[in-house]
């Protein structure tokens, strides 16, 4: 294992020892809130300081093997012994290298995914429609739920915009880099000569604010106004104004729902998208500043990206940032993210473990 990363897994025990104590005293036994604060840590670190206890006695055992394998009685056991701690020890070095990234707070919460038909008139609108179907059966596939926000359907199918709530484990983690340019390439079927056109859309995927640490909105900076929805729905939602839209008046962020059958809902909703757009405007800017010191190829979140082509003549799926090309276009249509997913998730694995290295010997 890497030198820094000793170092870091030394300071986890430093800081358990400091937690026990802390922990301990009864002023902080006393102030809950700070208990609670201490004690969410000290489960934390205890569980790398536990796997680094674990590498340890391995690594012990390790070293005693091969000391054994001169002495002929003994060199088969010490064989096994070898072969087994080293196995352990490569994938625990695996799991602690994890465990030591930073950790995105919002990658467990759940997620509004926008996407939004760009260049390409009518066939980008019915990309925006497969985009929709690709991201809430990869969804379906991982147990989680969807609920459509608001949309804007076009005159030949697919969506002119979209907006999709989904909500289970580590969504916005495994979703966060969708935020980009999608490009297809393709033969519509309102092509009569054969030829291949390209359109794009864009995907912004946003975390839901957690409601206790979101951003706090002044009234006096929204204008809500109320409209009658169109679209499938039932008698209900269009003979009456229940469809909410809420501007935010410094920003000029719009947010909207129809898809509810209260006004109050599809406020409480669009409340909820517009705090979660303003939260990312912020995080964007944030990232910005960032990258101007460290440029990173993933997670910008810059919605003027092209990210990705969908190259349907080809069957073929190209990541521009990672560079991954995977030939198996239309299971991933279908829902068949998990590859795209991981390959991004191990790209930003990879780049903060560097980050770490570099901070560590700067």
């Amino acid at each position: 294992m890497k030198p820094f990363l000793i170092q870091q897994l030394e300071r986890y025990a430093l800081r358990l020892t400091e937690l026990d104590f802390l922990l301990s005293r009864e002023d902080i036994m006393a102030d809950m809130t700070q208990f609670l604060k201490l004690s969410r840590e000290h489960a934390e670190v205890s569980a790398v300081a536990s796997r680094f206890v674990r590498f340890q006695q391995r690594s012990a055992d390790l070293a005693t093997a091969q000391t054994l394998l001169n002495d002929e009685d003994m060199r088969e056991m010490a064989e096994e012994e070898a072969a087994s701690a080293s196995a352990e020890l490569q994938s625990l070095e695996a799991e602690l290298q994890r465990m030591l990234l930073p950790k995105d707070p919002d990658d467990a919460r759940p997620a509004f995914v926008e996407i939004r038909a760009g260049t390409g008139g009518d066939e980008s609108a019915l990309f925006a429609g497969d985009l929709l179907r690709m991201y809430t059966r990869f969804a379906e596939s991982q147990g989680w739920r969807c609920e459509i926000v608001s949309e804007s359907v076009s005159e030949l199918g697919g969506y002119k915009e979209v907006v999709v709530r989904i909500e289970g484990e580590q969504v916005y983690g495994a979703l966060k880099f969708e935020s980009g340019g999608h490009r297809v390439q393709r033969v519509p079927a309102t092509e009569t000569q054969g030829r291949i056109h390209t359109s794009a859309c864009t995907v912004a995927v946003l975390a839901e604010p957690d409601e206790a640490e979101a951003i706090k909105i002044n009234p006096a900076d929204l204008r809500i106004d109320t409209y009658r929805a169109s679209g499938a729905g039932g008698q209900h939602i269009n003979k009456t104004d229940s469809a909410v839209r809420i501007t935010h008046l410094p920003t000029g962020i719009v947010a909207e729902c129809q898809d509810g059958r209260s006004q109050h809902s599809n406020k409480a909703q669009a409340l909820k998208v517009l705090t979660a757009r303003i939260q990312e405007k912020d995080r964007s800017e944030r990232a910005a500043k960032d990258a101007a010191e460290r440029k990173s190829l993933i997670g910008s979140g810059d919605r003027s990206d092209r990210i990705r082509t969908y190259n349907f003549p080809q069957g073929r799926l190209t990541d521009h940032r990672i560079n991954l090309t995977l030939y198996k276009l239309l299971s991933i249509m279908e829902g068949d993210l998990k590859d795209v997913v991981d390959a991004l998730q191990a790209y930003e694995a990879a780049e903060q473990l560097a980050a770490l290295e570099i901070g560590a010997t700067a």
